[in-house]
């Protein structure tokens, strides 16, 4: 049992260096990325230089952007336990649930109203 634990455990570091070295190869002697492509490759979530000076202004609107995609995230998970109990308690889960979902339907009308969804 312990030669058999330690063969997957070489092939296992072998292909992990097999990927890696795939990877560096493909990346730096294929695609030869290289400073100018900095900006190509760089990511962009944020709206603005993740390097820059802290102190720099920045737009609010990502942020709250993020935050009302957590906040319906959370609306998905919390549907789950929902329809998996559904059954055994149907008048009181429902319209709990009902409830739920006009709390965030009445956030998510007030914050489209006040232009957060809007990209200027």
């Amino acid at each position: 049992m312990l030669y058999t634990d330690f063969i997957i455990l070489i092939l296992l570091l072998g292909l992990s260096f097999i990927i890696f070295g795939l990877g560096y190869l493909i990346a730096n002697v294929f695609l030869k990325l290289d400073e100018s492509a900095y900006e190509k490759v760089s990511s962009y979530e944020c709206g603005f230089d993740a390097f820059a000076d802290a102190r720099e202004p920045f737009d609010i609107k990502f942020y709250l952007i993020a935050i009302l995609f957590i906040i319906f995230d959370v609306e998905v998970l919390f549907f789950f336990p929902w329809a998996l109990t559904l059954k055994d308690l149907f008048f009181h889960s429902f319209y709990y649930m009902i409830l739920f979902m006009i709390i965030l339907i009445t956030g998510f009308a007030y914050e489209w109203k006040k232009g957060c969804m809007d990209w200027d």
